[in-house]
């Protein structure tokens, strides 16, 4: 009894160092949001009553911060009915603020489920182009694998040699097969081929790299269209899943590609990248205010650790600049 309860507090101890961890990365990764956030609060409400003048200015730092115009409505409306005409701390503000935000992100807040009903679980990587969709993959084959179970990936950028090369290098890497054929060859072609040998294998996991396309590319968005009609002639449940990669960086020109390629492909779900190289990172928020899709993992640097299960508590508080992961489930 004993030895158990100390196997279980020594696994409690080590899961709250892994999250003290991944904060810290989180966070180091946010500077550039956080800094912007931050630092606009301070200067908005030291030493100043919460007024008119002051909520504008709020207003207008949390829309320009890419948080979103219901983002910033909805912390107006918090802090308004409290402390209005009274002097407010930037501190109070700061953690109103992830207060909201882990409102609204919390109900997206979904990691990836891999159905082993399914064999495969098809998994289908949509995305522009430079979003780290195949270095996603890359780290996603790793951890899927790390958990024990089997992985295929296809390399269905079929437009880029170095796309090929890039996820031909993962899979040596991590050590799963992948499908690949010439630089110029049919992206659908490609796909079916790697579902039938997929499921031939009886593979548990099949992750679909795709090429990056413009999502105002009518001829490309039918491309990608194409390639999921062929994958559902091979099993009709399948894509299982279709994630949307989208870069930090791009601001709000994320939520426009989250809109159409949302039509195009029917989007279950979203992963974030290159968080660690943005002042951007409030996007996130927004998109999730928009439109709620499940968003399953964000990336802050290169390493394999450094795409991590998405955690709404510990991104609130490293966003606007909070020390600790209180609330971070």
């Amino acid at each position: 009894m004993f030895k158990r309860k100390a196997k279980a507090e020594a696994k409690a101890e080590e899961r709250a160092e892994e999250k003290k961890g991944w904060f810290q990365r989180l966070k180091s990764g946010l500077s550039r949001s956080t800094n912007t956030i931050s630092t606009g609060i301070g200067d908005i409400f030291t030493k100043r009553k919460l007024d008119a003048t002051s909520l504008e200015e709020l207003e207008d730092l949390l829309i320009t911060s890419d948080l979103g115009v219901g983002t910033a409505a909805r912390v107006l409306k918090v802090l308004s009915s409290q402390r209005f005409e009274k002097e407010v701390d930037p501190e109070e503000v700061r953690r109103a603020l992830a207060g909201e935000i882990r409102d609204i992100l919390a109900p997206v807040a979904k990691p990836l489920e891999i159905s082993p009903a399914n064999k495969p679980h098809v998994i289908l990587m949509v995305g522009v182009n430079g979003t780290g969709k195949t270095t996603t993959i890359g780290k996603m084959a790793r951890q899927l694998k790390d958990q024990g179970k089997s992985v295929m990936l296809a390399a269905g950028d079929t437009f880029r040699a170095a796309a090929i090369e890039q996820l031909q290098i993962w899979g040596e890497r991590v050590g799963v097969p992948v499908v690949a054929g010439k630089v110029g060859g049919d992206a659908s072609g490609l796909a079916w081929d790697a579902m039938d040998r997929a499921m031939g294998e009886g593979m548990d996991v099949l992750l679909i790299d795709t090429a990056g396309r413009l999502q105002n590319r009518s001829e490309l968005m039918d491309e990608l269209a194409k390639v999921i009609r062929v994958i559902r002639k091979k099993d009709a449940s399948a894509p299982h899943d279709t994630i949307l990669v989208l870069d930090a960086t791009t601001g709000q020109n994320a939520l426009n590609q989250t809109e159409v390629f949302g039509k195009i492909a029917e989007i279950t779900g979203i992963i974030m990248t290159k968080l660690d190289g943005s002042a951007r990172g409030g996007i996130l928020v927004a998109c999730a205010e928009k439109f709620g899709i499940p968003v399953h993992a964000v990336g802050v640097g290169e390493a394999v650790e450094d795409l991590h299960s998405f955690d709404p508590a510990a991104f609130a508080n490293a966003l606007v600049g909070l020390e600790d992961i209180e609330g971070a489930e």
